[in-house]
């Protein structure tokens, strides 16, 4: 199940699954770990150009390969052996090469808190706590980072409208038309 969820997050295009807070809690070490491993790959690549450091490298791709759903052999229909038709790339293959590409480079300098969980209230058919878990840094959390910074530089300035020299002045003219009345 956990394989499931981590494959499903790193997979979605908005980086975040809705899920039960209990799942979302177990998760959440669990993709950690997978991200730390290719942290770790990012920095031997960036840091070392040697054979041992492009085994270390593959070590700890595969191990991070453990943490996602590796999907189910097509049987050939010809042959009726297992793996003899080359299967599409799964679910698991695509987030393991998502994390170590995209994903470690994003957190390549951040040590750790790689996810965020949101509690979203009971579910009503059988009030179970539901929760979403998200990658930290995802584009949704970066485009409303931005909007809100445009939004901030477009807005004026605070100051009372028509407190000018002029507005003064017909401030005086028309307290004293009130005084000669």
């Amino acid at each position: 199940m956990l394989r499931n969820l981590a494959t499903s997050l790193i997979n979605s295009r908005e980086e975040r699954i809705v899920t039960t807070l209990p799942k979302a809690k177990e998760l959440r070490p669990f993709v950690e770990r997978a991200i730390t491993l290719s942290r770790k790959a990012r920095s031997l690549a960036d840091n070392g150009s040697g054979e041992g450091s492009d085994a270390r490298a593959l070590h700890l791709r595969r191990q991070a390969a453990g943490f996602f759903h590796a999907g189910n052999m097509t049987v050939s229909e010809t042959t009726g052996k297992r793996g003899q038709l080359r299967p599409e790339r799964t679910a698991g293959v695509a987030a393991l090469r998502r994390l170590f590409t995209d994903l470690g480079e994003r957190y390549k300098d951040r040590p750790g808190g790689y996810t965020r969980i949101l509690k979203l209230g009971h579910r009503d058919g059988d009030r179970a706590e539901l929760a979403i878990i998200e990658l930290v840094g995802n584009p949704r959390e970066i485009e409303a980072i931005e909007t809100a910074k445009k939004r901030a530089r477009h807005t004026p300035s605070k100051k009372k409208k028509g407190r000018g020299k002029e507005a003064k002045d017909s401030e005086a003219e028309s307290k004293s038309e009130a005084n000669e009345e």
